[in-house]
This record gives structure tokens, C-alpha cells and sequence, in this order.
């Protein structure tokens, strides 16, 4: 089932044929097979960990580590056994609703930009160098990007998230911010020249393509051959939800007048939907079902709402 190829040469596929994927450590895949009661079996772990190429001894000191760390506790051995979340449940698959949602508003056209630049400065002391750390962080996290030292730009509006972010860290005193329509960088103006030179555009589109390809092969297996099994739907919605991260995360989520046209991101993330939408349409209900689907249903649009490109 995930070994769907593509046409030979594609630039998102291995020498093989294969979509290329992000690696995927095995305490994600434990993680991603949290279901609604906090559980994990054991016997589907294991089965979707092998169609992800990783052995039983690869898992077995996964969960050894997991339950040492006091993140899961372990009722029965092997196959057979049961997980149960302590903490984290989810891992870092859980997405950022308010994040992905936005994304697909801009990628409706609900979220038209009002050409305003935010900026940020700041000039915290040595002595609070954490602070000043984390600070710096939740901006790049935020998407802001860099003009130079202690000054960052966004054309989103982060103002107040930005501000409640510098309280919480008490250097509220140390933060400068300003908005304007006339932003210039040495000799450059253009509002998507700016963006162009701001942020790492080809590689953000890039895995984009990546994303786009992987859930090509997903909506081709769901649809055009024989019926998928549970262990291979679920390894599907896995490796979808790992590609869809890896492209997300690290997305600004510029505005549309910011970037090239077409932008990759959008139709990417309209397979996505589409691919995962169709994944959640048929797994089983209640409290055997992994809580990952709950939580990208969640932040996806529906098919009603025009997920497909």
C-alpha cells in the first residue's frame, strides 16, 4: 500500500520509485496510535510500525524508554500488550489547530493582507540571556523573520501574541513594536521581492511538493486499488500527518499577494485535506480510534468547505 509509486523521475521520489518522506523516529509512531481512551495496542502498533520498515526490537526499546520516561505505562508483553498515555499523548503530530486553519481561511481568500509590516525589537540584557532566548523563538515560531540584530518583521498580525509572550517573560519594557506600509531593506520595496529575500521560500515550497506527492500516492491507493487494511490506513494517515507537519511547521503563512504564483502550499494542502478526509470517512468509531484522526479533522476542512484544489 505505501509503496505506491510515482512516474520515474519525479523530483519527489528515491531512485525506487518511492515518495520520500521525513524520517519518523518510533516514539512518533507510538504517539500517533494514541487512541480517544489514551491506549495503545500493542498488536496494531507493531503492525503499522513494520509497513513503516522498523523491527520489533526497534519498538520494543521504544516502549521500554517510553515507560522508563514515565510517559506510557505498560500493562502485558509483546503483541499483546497495552500502552496507556501519561503524558504528551500525541507527540509532535498533534497540529496546531489555529495554524492549520488559518491556512486554509488564506488559502480561501478569507484572510486578504492590508499591506501592513509588524515589526519587533528588542534589547535584552546578558544577565536575561533566556529570556531574550525565548523570546527570539516564539517570534521565529510566529513567523517572523529576521532583519538584523534584535529586529524582526511579519506581515501577520502577532502584535498581541508577541506582547502577552514578553509579559509572561517580564521583559515587556524591553520590547519595542511599530507597524508600517513602507518598508525598504537596502534598495528593495516590493512587497514580494521583501518576502522573497526575508524568508527561505524554495525550501518551504519544496516541502510542499513533498506533501503534494506523498498524498498524490495516498488518494491513488485509497481510491484506485484494492481495499486498503485497517493496518495500512492507519500507517497511511501516519505518514500523511509526519508530511503534513514537516511542511507546516516551519510555514510563516504569508500572506497570498506575498508569494509566488501558484504558491505549492495551497494545492499541497488541499490533497492533504482531501487524502485525510477520505481516511477519516472510513475508520471505525469510538474509543479504538487513534486520536490523531480526531485532532486533524478537527483543524482540516470538510469536504463541504472545498478542501480538493
Amino acid at each position: 500500500m505505501t509503496d505506491t509509486t510515482r512516474p520515474e523521475g519525479h523530483p519527489d521520489t528515491r531512485p525506487d520509485g518511492r515518495v520520500e518522506r521525513p524520517e519518523i523516529p518510533t516514539r512518533l509512531v507510538v504517539h500517533a496510535l494514541v487512541r480517544e481512551d489514551g491506549t495503545v495496542d500493542a498488536q496494531q502498533l507493531y503492525a503499522v510500525a513494520g509497513l513503516l520498515g522498523m523491527s520489533d526490537q526497534q519498538i520494543r526499546l521504544c516502549v521500554k524508554r517510553l515507560v522508563n520516561e514515565g510517559r506510557f505505562t505498560q500493562e502485558g508483553r509483546g503483541r499483546k500488550a497495552t500502552l496507556r498515555a501519561v503524558a504528551d499523548a500525541t507527540g509532535a503530530l498533534a497540529p496546531d489547530a489555529a495554524h492549520v486553519r488559518h491556512a486554509y481561511r488564506q488559502d480561501a481568500g478569507h484572510s486578504p493582507w492590508d499591506g501592513v509590516w509588524h515589526l519587533f525589537a528588542f534589547a535584552v540584557p546578558e544577565s536575561r540571556r533566556t529570556a531574550r532566548d525565548t523570546l527570539r523563538e516564539h517570534l521565529l515560531h510566529l513567523g517572523a523573520a529576521p532583519v538584523q540584530n534584535g529586529l524582526y518583521v511579519t506581515a501577520n498580525p502577532v502584535t498581541e501574541l508577541v506582547e502577552a509572550h514578553a509579559g509572561h517573560l517580564g521583559v515587556s519594557d524591553a520590547l519595542t513594536r511599530l507597524t508600517t506600509t513602507d518598508l525598504r531593506i537596502g534598495d528593495v520595496t516590493e512587497p514580494r521581492a521583501l518576502a522573497a529575500a526575508l524568508w527561505p521560500l524554495a525550501e518551504i515550497a519544496q516541502r510542499y511538493e513533498r506533501l503534494a506527492a506523498f498524498a498524490e500516492t495516498c488518494l491513488t491507493g485509497l481510491t484506485g486499488g484494492p481495499e486498503p487494511s485497517g493496518a495500512e490506513r492507519l500507517t497511511l494517515a501516519v505518514e500523511l500527518a509526519v508530511h503534513f507537519t514537516a511542511a507546516m511547521e516551519p510555514d510563516p503563512l504569508l500572506p497570498p499577494e506575498l508569494l509566488p504564483r501558484p504558491w505549492p502550499g495551497t494545492r499541497a494542502r488541499g490533497l492533504a485535506a482531501d487524502c485525510w478526509n477520505r481516511l477519516s470517512g472510513t475508520r471505525p468509531g469510538g474509543t479504538g480510534t487513534p486520536l490523531l484522526f480526531a485532532l486533524y479533522s478537527g483543524a482540516m476542512p470538510s469536504p463541504e468547505d472545498g478542501a480538493s484544489p
